[in-house]
């Protein structure tokens, strides 16, 4: 949720500024960064949970929900950001400042506030799997229960470790340095020069100009979304299709001037720091131009026998699989059919896609061991004894407010599990998982969120647990593809959600946010947006007909749901098909499992030669989890979003050289 920010309006007050003067080094932040960004005043006498925060906040909870859920199922999805409507809210928190009275009301209870004070969900793709691809009746209630619980789940987790990864200053997540600053730069006094203009007039011209310029590839020329010039010189060549096309094949040329092109599935190149944007674009170019054409004109698994850029499951013959053919009437793999049909083959580019999610799961945890191990070690010591040091923010939280009691966790951690084991014995024959499932899944979230939780809170950098949690109930429970997804979800998805609430409690803590104020904030908000989430995805599938069914749609329709299949598609080969069958001793994709060891061995390797050759910085700019997960978003994402995404960052570079890099290596 949007939340207006304490101090925006109003100067600290003489025994806040005192905090700030007489500072020593027992007073200062573990951390460098947070030094220098994170302001150490704080006012307590300023309302938070004010009419303007509940309004604006909740209206813009409301909206991004249904705009983000809305444009989810679209074939290039549009996606906007909790700090678009930060920047959005500030022009209209000013306007409500000057006409709204300044009345306080229910003052001196526990509900005081101030008129006026001076001062897209991950288990809609379940949602969409069981309806629009299997094909089987889903109810409304079951659906929410499972959305909600899915969110909810990470509050537990949240609470049980918020001490260890919250309060340290070892524990700084830099992420949300970013989010401080700019909060400042929003809350700053600006004055206006001649003939220029302020922040928030330059965002109105930007967001107009915007608004405006998207009616041209949303509404009358959609062709501009993906321009493939070099289809044009042989529209009918096979060869020159798979080539120049930049949705179906390697897209020499391609590029699109729709910022939903650029930013779908990349987010904006404008943010992303220089070293990240080279290492990305290497790993792009490498994996598509490279790796991609060598297996394909190889032959190697059959390649030239399907498409060469394709997220589909085909049969041996290159036709596509009927999956639902293969499915029993008790929603388990028919293993006589699957035998008499075949095995189910992936395009090259797919099953390279799934050895290199291998790879850079082991690049992470061996890139964090080996250039920040002796740094995590020594954080995470100072950050779990008993008796460590506060830093001066944690210390003027303490003093000013109230903690969030450990039970009002606890309630929602019992509560949770409890309503998720209903539904798995409940409603067994929809979700498939069992009882023992629900706890497997909890008891994987609870191992690894705080392990991953220090990983991100210190290097930015977050391991991904979907394959582990598919690969653990793929081998365990095979055979039934939604107990994979929900398994997924509650083992993943919830140590996620956690480290999300985490990271809010520790901007709530550097922006001085009372952490009861930030607890009502987080579970109402999450609620709201859940009601929205599912609402309108419910509505979108009863009212758009064949949604995400490409064999129906027409050819140029937008609602084609590219995520939703990738889904669907891991689902199957996961879940239905099973690990075993696919890249186990009985599958034929066994030796995509060699990508794990490459993955390990990479960053090793840049570690090496930065000792062996310490003078050339640049090669600490070398960043493997970031190079081998380049296309971890291909698909759904196409080769046109990324080589715009490049681009787009290239000309940001262009613009920005000469001068230091601002953003060392992480």
């Amino acid at each position: 949720m949007a939340a207006t920010v304490k101090g925006s309006t109003v100067k600290p007050s003489t025994a806040a500024m005192e905090i700030e003067e007489g500072v020593d080094e027992l007073d200062r932040c573990a951390v460098e960064e947070v030094e220098l960004t994170v302001p150490k005043t704080d006012d307590p006498t300023l309302p938070v949970l004010t009419f303007r925060m509940w309004v604006l906040g909740l209206g813009a909870c409301i909206i991004l929900s249904f705009i983000n859920q809305f444009f989810w199922y679209r074939r290039m999805p549009l996606s906007i950001t909790g700090i678009s409507a930060q920047i959005a809210v500030v022009p209209l928190g000013h306007l409500m400042a000057r006409v709204l009275p300044n009345k306080k009301y229910l003052e001196g209870s526990r509900w005081e506030f101030n008129m006026n004070p001076a001062g897209t969900v991950y288990a809609t793709h379940i949602l969409s799997a069981i309806k629009l691809y299997y094909k089987r009746s889903l109810p409304f209630l079951q659906a929410f229960l499972i959305m909600i619980t899915t969110q909810f789940l990470g509050f537990g987790w949240a609470g049980l470790f918020r001490k260890h990864l919250v309060e340290p200053g070892e524990m700084w997540w830099p992420s949300n340095l970013v989010q401080v600053s700019l909060f400042s730069a929003l809350h700053e006094k600006e004055k206006k020069k001649k003939g220029g203009m302020t922040r928030i007039q330059f965002f109105l011209i930007v967001l107009v100009t915007s608004f405006a310029y998207y009616i041209l590839p949303g509404y009358l020329f959609t062709m501009i979304t993906s321009i493939s010039w070099v289809c044009w010189l042989s529209p009918n060549s096979v060869l020159v299709n798979q080539l120049g096309s930049g949705e179906q094949g390697l897209g020499i040329g391609a590029v699109g001037i729709d910022w939903a092109t650029i930013s779908s599935y990349l987010g904006s190149p404008l943010a992303s720091p220089i070293f990240a944007t080279i290492n990305v674009t290497v790993g792009f170019v490498v994996v598509v131009y490279v790796v991609t054409p060598i297996c394909y004109w190889l032959n190697l698994y059959n390649a030239k026998t399907y498409p060469i850029f394709s997220s589909g499951l085909f049969m041996g013959n290159g036709s596509s699989y009927d999956v639902l053919s293969i499915i029993d009437n008790k929603f388990h793999l028919d293993r006589d059919i699957y035998a008499k049909t075949g095995p189910i083959q992936m395009s090259t580019f797919f099953a390279v896609t799934y050895g290199l999610g291998f790879a850079t799961l082991s690049a992470t945890m061996v890139h964090v061991l080996v250039f920040h191990g002796s740094d995590l070690w020594k954080q995470t010591r100072g950050a779990f004894k008993r008796n460590k040091k506060m830093d001066i923010h944690t210390r003027i939280m303490k003093k000013n407010y109230k903690e969030v009691p450990m039970w009002w966790f606890l309630v929602i951690l019992v509560i949770n599990i409890a309503v998720i084991v209903f539904i798995s014995v409940y409603y067994n024959a929809t979700v498939q998982l069992p009882w023992w499932g629900v706890l497997l899944a909890c008891a994987i979230a609870v191992v690894f969120t705080p392990l991953i939780g220090v990983i991100v809170a210190t290097t930015n950098q977050a391991p991904g647990l979907n394959v582990i949690t598919e690969y653990v109930i793929g081998y365990i429970y095979p055979e039934r593809p939604v107990a994979n997804m929900c398994f997924k979800v509650y083992g993943y998805i919830s140590m996620t959600q956690a480290l999300t609430f985490i990271q809010d409690f520790k901007l709530g803590l550097y922006m001085k946010i009372p952490p009861r104020s930030m607890y009502m904030a987080q579970v109402l908000g999450t609620l709201v947006a859940v009601i929205v989430y599912t609402g309108t995805a419910w509505w979108l599938m009863a009212e758009i007909p064949h949604l995400c069914d490409k064999s129906l749609l027409p050819p140029d329709s937008e609602w084609t749901c590219p995520m939703d299949r990738v889904f669907f598609d891991a689902s199957v080969i996961w879940g239905l098909v099973g690990p075993r069958r696919m890249f186990g001793d009985l599958g034929e994709y066994s030796n995509i499992n060699w990508f794990f060891l490459l993955g390990a061995i990479a960053p090793f390797l840049v570690w090496l030669a930065t000792k062996a050759f310490p003078a050339q910085k640049w090669i600490s700019n070398i960043h493997f989890p970031v190079i081998l997960g380049a296309t971890a978003m291909m698909p759904p994402a196409m080769v046109v979003n990324f080589t715009s995404w490049a681009g787009s960052g290239g000309g940001t570079i262009g613009a920005t050289a000469p001068g230091p890099n601002p953003c060392p290596p992480v």
